[in-house]
């Protein structure tokens, strides 16, 4: 059933638990993903990041998220992940966003938030709700320029936080502390008292972002920590091309038919968001 991220991340409060938030720019991301979400019987959200328009285009996309999420028998949001550009968020929304995130993370303090308000104004015609960002998370998001600076400098202020969630009325915050968008080389040491002092400071779900990779046991103390919602995509897309490379390896290449090739990388997936939602959801 289609939800909003307000009522998916209400029931990961209420449980103590994340949701698992997915970007997925094929069809067979979105049928893993919900395969393992009635499986489990646990909510879920779909996303469709800007970045991702030149894999597929956000009005083919969408229909066909919006329909999967609607026909799933448990509560699926449908979300916009990462979007720096308003009148694209504006196209979301007309096309039945139930979410939109503005990433105004590079921009100076005063003109994110200026345009997170924005964001939010055009959200409530819709119904939809906002998350936001203020920190700057390592990998793609950073960019050589800014990866010049200390990590810790990069990392979300616990004060410039609860006022910029008070200043701009989000629904849920993404916060950085030690995360990173892509693979990772070397684990990643997470700053879990920073994520828990924000926590304590301000009243609305926090976002783990580049949750791909993080060991299992990093994950339930960011979600003791008070982190609600847990963006992924990385390491499944990883799985599927996994699961065509053993397809092929198992008939010597010998493949007549792509569908064949898809639905080994869609059942690869599954495996691999299986084991994450398992401990996003604490199973």
């Amino acid at each position: 059933m289609l939800a909003t991220m307000n009522e998916v991340l209400k029931i990961a409060e209420e449980k103590r638990i994340a949701v698992g938030s997915f970007n997925v720019p094929t069809l067979e991301n979105i049928m893993a993903v919900i395969a393992v979400a009635e499986k489990l019987q646990v909510p879920v959200m779909l996303m469709h990041a800007q970045l991702h328009e030149e894999i597929v285009p956000m009005e083919v996309i969408a229909p066909i998220m919006l329909m999967m999420a609607k026909n799933a028998k448990v509560p699926v949001a449908v979300h916009l992940d990462h979007c720096d550009d308003l009148d694209y968020l504006q196209r979301a929304l007309e096309l039945g966003f139930t979410s939109v995130m503005f990433d105004g993370s590079l921009l100076s303090y005063e003109e994110n938030v200026n345009k997170t308000k924005i964001a939010v104004e055009k959200a409530k015609h819709y119904g939809a709700n906002v998350e936001a960002e203020i920190g700057i998370l390592g990998g793609r998001e950073a960019g050589a320029k800014e990866m010049s600076k200390k990590v810790e400098d990069m990392y979300t202020d616990p004060v410039l936080a609860k006022q910029f969630v008070e200043e701009t009325g989000i629904d849920a915050l993404a916060a950085s502390f030690g995360t990173a968008h892509g693979f990772y080389s070397v684990a990643p040491n997470l700053d879990f008292v920073r994520i828990k002092k924000i926590q304590s400071m301000i009243n609305i779900p926090l976002v783990m972002h580049g949750g791909s990779g993080v060991s299992p046991s990093d994950y339930l103390k960011a979600i003791d920590c008070g982190i609600r919602k847990i963006n992924y995509y990385s390491y499944m897309g990883k799985a599927g091309v996994i699961g065509i490379k053993e397809y092929l390896e198992q008939f010597n290449g010998e493949v007549s038919f792509y569908h064949e090739l898809a639905n080994a990388a869609i059942k690869k997936m599954e495996q691999n968001v299986e084991a994450a939602i398992k401990v996003f959801s604490k199973q």
